[in-house]
C-alpha cells in the first residue's frame, strides 16, 4: 500500500520551489500508447496541472525504447525486480523479448528521476514498465487475464533507487497530496486506495 506517512510528511511546495513530480507520460494525456494513442482521460493525475506549486515530469519508457506504436509487452517468470536481477523476462505478445531495452528505460527513468531531483512519482499501474503494486502475470491478450503483485522494471528501478511511487487510482493517497499542495483543499474521506474499489 502507498506510504501515508511519506505523503503527510512531503514538504509544503511554493510557486517558487514547486513540488517535483515524475509522471508517466501517458497519465498526462500524451498519445504514447502502444496503439498510438493515449489510455484515456486520468482526472486524478491531472489536477495536479491546476496547480502552480507543482512541476511535473512527464515520461513513457516503453515510447523511450521501442517507440510508438509497439506491440504489448508483459512479464513473464516474475516481476520487475526479477528481470532487474536477470530471473524474469519482459516479452512482446509475439514472443520478442525486451528485456534488455525495458532495463535501459528503467535505467533512463531513474536517470530522470535524478536528474530533476524529483520527490514523488505517480505512475500507470498494471504496466510491465510503470506498475506499482499490480502487474499481469504474462501475456494480457490469453484468454484468461492474471494478475499478480509486484512492480514493473521501471517501477522497481525507481523503488530500489529509494523513490516513493503511488499510480494514478490512489484516491485515498492524491487526495493527501492534494492537501499538501493546497492548504485548503478538503480531503475526501471516502477516497479509497487501489486494493479498497474496484479497479479493472
Amino acid at each position: 500500500m502507498p506510504d501515508h506517512n511519506f505523503l503527510k510528511k512531503l514538504r509544503i511546495p511554493t510557486n517558487t520551489d514547486p513540488l517535483r513530480i515524475l509522471v508517466s507520460a501517458c497519465l498526462l494525456g500524451v498519445k504514447c500508447g502502444v496503439d498510438g494513442d493515449n489510455y484515456g482521460d486520468f482526472p486524478s493525475v491531472l489536477k495536479l496541472l491546476n496547480y502552480d506549486n507543482v512541476k511535473l515530469f512527464q515520461f513513457c519508457p516503453e515510447d523511450f525504447s521501442f517507440g510508438t506504436p509497439r506491440e504489448i509487452c508483459d512479464i513473464y517468470g516474475g516481476d520487475g525486480h526479477d528481470v532487474l536481477d536477470g530471473n524474469a523476462k519482459v516479452l512482446t505478445s509475439s514472443g520478442i523479448d525486451w528485456s534488455e531495452d525495458m532495463i535501459k528505460a528503467s535505467e533512463k527513468m531513474l536517470f530522470v528521476a535524478q536528474q530533476h531531483d524529483i520527490e514523488l512519482a505517480i505512475m500507470m499501474d498494471v504496466s510491465a514498465a510503470c506498475g506499482n503494486h499490480v502487474i499481469y502475470d504474462g501475456n494480457r491478450l490469453s484468454e484468461i487475464k492474471k494478475y499478480q503483485i509486484g512492480m514493473g522494471v521501471c517501477g522497481a528501478q525507481l523503488s530500489r533507487a529509494g523513490y516513493s511511487i503511488i499510480s494514478w487510482r490512489e484516491y485515498e493517497s492524491l487526495e493527501i497530496l492534494y492537501s499538501k499542495i493546497d492548504p485548503s483543499h478538503e480531503i475526501d474521506k471516502q477516497a479509497k486506495d487501489f486494493k479498497e474499489h474496484l479497479w479493472y
